[in-house]
């Protein structure tokens, strides 16, 4: 009998109803029921999964075949029952929760047949709200590299494998891993691959997140557990990389996801003994792995918490947490064209960190300084027929802050005037022209500076948006002020000749913008000449009415 030219291997494990459409996106491929092979291992399931799989193999006895066990506590031990009885050419592994597009085998197949692949990624999506990195999918790429590449990022084992590739060198999944055993397996293939392919032209798997969260992606088990999975992960790329780039570059991608993911808010909910041993484990980690180079590859936020973690800043830590979670971002000071993030734990002779732990590197901020930025006063200023808008706005920066200018932007809102938030302009981008003098007050707390402006407003149909320019780290960035639980100064009508109105309101953001407009526009001809008699009438009705 010819062997089939693909196995796919479905650990499964209560997923009904799920489990049903990823069948019937498994025998409805395109590549067809003769070229195909199914192994599917029912690991305990304790719902109607086990009896689905049965009915499925009744009903297509030549093509899939079913294996029960009991549980094993995780999805290495029935993928690898499967590997072992695996007959095809290739290897596809699917979470008994996905499916497939109909020609995903198919395109898959032919891609390593035609260039001689030992590994072929199709491109994935996310369903239901699930994220799936997207970046490794950007074009078709038929020899990537496995260090130069978005791959580390995409370390699933949801590819085509040769299986002779599998075979010549043992591979296996770790069964003593409850989270992330598919990683190791991957990565050793990637590493043994002699070519790996990338295929971004039609979508060929689907992840899909459980209504009930119960993938064991979203119920991986606790902090303890995760860590010393990640640990073992590590340790596994290191016996297979040696110390150097190529080895930062699967290791980051630990660090950025793994690790990072451990020092997220609900850390601050454990008991103080697991926080400690947490931040134990943490250290051993960072000590063996956490090169320079990889620790400045991180964002700062991640950086400083991975550093406090492993210098067994406990309590720090959790300041740092708790300060993005209220405030939503640290303020920044800048010295030296520099710019730092001051968490707690900055500077701090006890603890002794470096100041590169704490610096923004190559890392655009806007959102952080969006977060820090506000208004603290506004109110207009009228000297005859000239109006200006007198305005301090607090930004948490500190240090070399004497560039920081305030700005009315003219914009069509909402799409301009009406930005959602901070943004990093172009190099070489120059400032909108200044309007007028301002003075600059640095508070003595060390939590911000306040920069106080009078900026004059014009005579024209304007819509304009408030914004504060601040140059952080060799980028100037525009910040669109916050004006939430701030007054804004009444609306008002000023010049004698031509009269315009002028107003100042949130947008719905929370924006501050500012509105200015002839108090009779052209096209209303009559009205100028009525409001001389109105005007009086309306005057002796506000004072009787404030009577």
């Amino acid at each position: 009998m010819t062997s089939p030219d693909v196995t796919v291997v479905v650990a499964v494990y209560n997923t009904m109803p799920y489990l049903t459409e990823c069948l019937n996106s498994l025998v409805g491929q395109s590549i067809g029921l003769g070229r195909l092979e199914i192994v599917a291992v029912d690991d305990g399931s304790t719902d109607d999964s086990g009896a689905e799989l049965d009915r499925f193999a009744k009903k297509y006895p030549d093509t899939i075949k079913v294996l029960h066990q009991e549980n094993s506590g995780g999805p290495a031990a029935p993928s690898n029952r499967a590997l072992d009885v695996a007959t095809g050419r290739f290897v596809y592994f699917i979470g008994a929760d996905d499916y497939l597009g109909k020609d995903a085998l198919r395109r898959l197949v032919a891609c390593a047949d035609t260039h001689g692949s030992d590994v072929v990624i199709g491109k994935m999506v996310g369903t239901n709200g699930r994220y799936v990195h997207q970046a490794l999918f950007k074009e078709n790429n038929p020899d990537i590299s496995l260090f130069d590449s978005q791959l580390p990022f995409g370390l699933s084992n949801t590819k085509l494998f040769r299986r002779e590739l599998v075979e010549e060198h043992k591979l296996r999944f770790l069964e003593d891993l409850p989270v992330g055993s598919d990683m190791p397996f991957t990565l050793e293939a990637c590493v043994r691959a002699r070519k790996i392919s990338v295929l971004a032209d039609y979508t060929y798997y689907y992840a899909v997140k459980r209504g009930d969260f119960s993938n064991i992606t979203y119920r991986a088990g606790g902090h303890l557990s995760r860590l010393r999975c990640t640990a073992r992960i590590m340790k596994h790329a290191a016996g297979l990389i040696e110390a150097g780039p190529q080895r930062d570059a699967i290791i980051k991608r630990l660090f950025t996801w793994e690790l990072s993911k451990l020092l997220k808010g609900d850390f601050t909910a454990l008991d103080p003994q697991t926080r400690a041993e947490v931040c134990a484990g943490m250290a051993e980690v960072a000590d063996d792995y956490l090169t320079d180079a990889v620790r400045d590859y991180l964002p700062v936020m991640r950086r400083v918490r991975l550093t406090l973690a492993q210098h067994g800043a406990v309590d720090e830590l959790v300041a740092a947490i708790e300060l993005e979670e209220t405030a939503g971002a640290p303020p920044f000071h800048l010295e030296d064209g520099r710019a730092f993030a001051r968490y707690p734990g900055f500077r701090d002779p006890v603890l002794n960190i470096p100041d590169r732990v704490f610096e923004v590197i190559e890392e655009p901020v806007p959102r952080q300084l969006a977060a820090t930025t506000g208004l603290v006063s506004a109110e207009w200023a009228q000297a005859g027929d000239d109006l200006s808008l007198a305005i301090a706005v607090r930004t948490g920066l500190t240090g070399e802050t004497e560039g920081a200018v305030i700005r009315l932007v003219p914009g069509h809102m909402p799409r301009s005037a009406d930005r959602a938030g901070a943004r990093r302009l172009p190099a070489g981008q120059e400032l909108p022209a200044p309007v007028g003098e301002f003075t600059q007050e640095v508070t003595d707390d060390g939590v911000g500076t306040v920069i106080r402006g009078r900026i004059p407003i014009q005579a024209r149909q304007a819509s304009l948006g408030v914004r504060l320019y601040v140059e952080v780290a060799g980028w100037t960035y525009e910040i669109p002020v916050r004006g939430e639980d701030r007054p804004m100064p009444l609306a008002r009508r000023w010049r004698s000749g031509t009269p315009y109105r002028v107003a100042a309101r949130l947008n719905t953001k929370g924006r501050m913008v500012v509105l200015t407009g002839l108090l009779f526009p052209p096209e209303n001809k009559l009205w100028p000449k009525v409001w001389p008699h109105v005007r009086p009438v309306l005057v002796r009705l506000k004072r009787k009415v404030t009577r």
